[in-house]
């Protein structure tokens, strides 16, 4: 299983929807890691200096990083929002 790790940011950013909606957001990240590609279900984020991922789940998107055996949560938001951070 690939891990997972939040930044600070994404930390609180994680706290901002209802719980359900939390509750949603784990349990995809962990199906979508415990598969054989997970970046199958994610889009490169075309602009960045380096590969940044998004991973969507419902009307919410979680943006990553990938570090090898592990993923780094940069951001997560509603889609309206996210990106204009």
């Amino acid at each position: 299983m690939i891990r997972y790790d939040f930044t600070k940011h994404a930390e609180k950013d994680f706290f901002v929807p209802p719980k359900n909606i939390q509750k949603r957001i784990i349990d995809k990240l962990g199906f979508y890691l415990n598969s054989n590609n997970p970046l199958a279900f994610a889009r490169r984020i075309v602009g960045m200096p380096q590969p940044v991922y998004r991973f969507r789940i419902d009307d919410y998107r979680v943006i990553f990083d990938w570090k090898g055996d592990s993923i780094l949560i940069l951001k997560i938001g509603h889609r309206s929002e996210i990106y204009r951070r």
